[in-house]
C-alpha cells in the first residue's frame, strides 16, 4: 500500500508540472502566434529577390514571436475577469486561477524583453515597431477599444496586423510601401474574421458586456458587414498585382481563396444556417494562411524565372 501511495504522488506530481508547463504554453497562445510568423516570415522572403539572410530570418522570427507569445500573455491577464463568464475562455488558466496574477505578468514581462533584445540587434526599427504592436493589442485594444466602441476590432486589427511590415523592416530596415500592403491585406481580413466568431460566441460576448457587433448593433447588420468586408478584401487583394509586386499566380490564388470567403459571407448574410458562422470563421483561417503561402510561391517563381 505504501509503494502505491508513493507511486501516486509521483504520478501527481508529474502531471501538475506538465498542466503547469500547458497552462504557460496556453497563455501564449501559441496557434495565432504561428499565424503571425507565418505573415512576417513571408514579409521577410517579399522583401528581398532571393532568401532573405539567414540571421534576420532566425533573429526576426525569434523577437517577434517572443513579442506576439507576451501580447497574448498580458491580453490573459488583462481579461481574465471577462474570460471567467465566457463559454469561449472561462477554462483559461487565469479564468480559473491555475496560474496566479503576479506570476503571468512576470512572464509576460520577461517574454516582451527579451523580445525586444532580440529585434534590438538586427535594428532598432524592428524593435520599436514590434513593441508599439505589442502595446497597441495588449493595451490599447484589450484595455480601452474592446470594451469602448462596436468597431473594436477595425481599429486595433492594425496592430494584429503588423507582422508582415515587421518581417518586412527586420530583413531591410526601413518601411517599403509594398510592406504596407500586406499589412492592409490582414487589416482588412481581420473584421469579417472575428465578426463571423463574434457571431457564433454572441450570446457569450453580451453576458460578459463587451460591445462587439452582434452585441450592439444585431446578427443581421453584423452579417452584413462581413460581408462587405469580405468585398473590400477581395478588392485589396487585387493591389499587389496591379502594382507589380506579384504576378498571375498570386492574383488567380489570391481569387479563388477571396471569392470562397466572399461565397461563405453570402451565404451567412442570405441562407444562414446552424453552425455556418463558425464555418466562415474557420475558412478565414486557412483564407488567410493560403493567401499568403500563395503570395511566397508567387514572388518565388518569379525570382526563378528572373534568373
Amino acid at each position: 500500500m505504501a509503494k502505491a501511495e508513493i507511486v501516486a504522488k509521483r504520478s501527481t506530481r508529474t502531471w501538475s508540472g506538465h498542466r503547469v508547463w500547458q497552462d504557460y504554453l496556453t497563455m501564449t497562445k501559441p496557434k495565432v502566434v504561428a499565424m503571425l510568423l507565418l505573415t512576417a516570415l513571408v514579409g521577410m522572403c517579399l522583401a528581398v529577390p532571393g532568401i532573405p539572410p539567414v540571421k534576420a530570418v532566425t533573429l526576426g522570427l525569434l523577437g517577434i514571436g517572443l513579442q506576439s507569445a507576451a501580447a497574448a500573455a498580458f491580453n490573459h491577464v488583462l481579461d481574465r475577469h471577462f474570460d471567467a463568464k465566457m463559454a469561449r475562455t472561462y477554462h483559461r488558466p487565469l479564468a480559473k486561477g491555475r496560474v496566479e496574477t503576479y506570476k503571468a505578468v512576470l512572464f509576460a514581462t520577461a517574454l516582451m524583453v527579451a523580445g525586444f533584445a532580440v529585434l534590438w540587434q538586427l535594428n532598432a526599427l524592428t524593435a520599436w515597431l514590434t513593441f508599439a504592436s505589442l502595446v497597441g493589442y495588449a493595451l490599447i485594444y484589450t484595455v480601452w477599444l474592446k470594451h469602448a466602441t462596436p468597431q473594436n476590432i477595425v481599429i486595433g486589427g492594425l496592430a494584429g496586423a503588423a507582422p508582415p511590415l515587421l518581417g518586412w523592416t527586420a530583413v531591410t530596415g526601413q518601411f517599403d510601401p509594398h510592406a504596407l500592403l500586406l499589412v492592409m491585406l490582414v487589416f482588412t481580413w481581420t473584421p469579417p474574421h472575428f465578426w463571423a466568431l463574434a457571431i457564433h460566441r454572441r450570446d457569450d460576448y453580451a453576458k460578459a458586456g463587451i460591445p462587439m457587433l452582434p452585441v450592439t448593433h444585431g446578427i443581421a447588420f453584423t452579417k452584413t458587414m462581413v460581408l462587405l468586408y469580405t468585398v473590400i478584401l477581395a478588392l485589396v487583394g487585387l493591389l499587389p498585382w496591379l502594382t507589380g509586386m506579384s504576378g498571375w499566380l498570386y492574383l488567380a490564388g489570391s481569387s479563388v481563396l477571396n471569392a470562397g470567403f466572399i461565397g461563405y459571407a453570402l451565404k451567412l448574410k442570405f441562407a444562414d444556417q446552424p453552425g455556418h458562422a463558425w464555418a466562415t470563421f474557420k475558412y478565414s483561417i486557412w483564407h488567410l494562411l493560403a493567401l499568403f503561402v500563395v503570395l511566397l510561391a508567387d514572388h518565388w517563381l518569379i525570382s526563378l524565372l528572373a534568373r
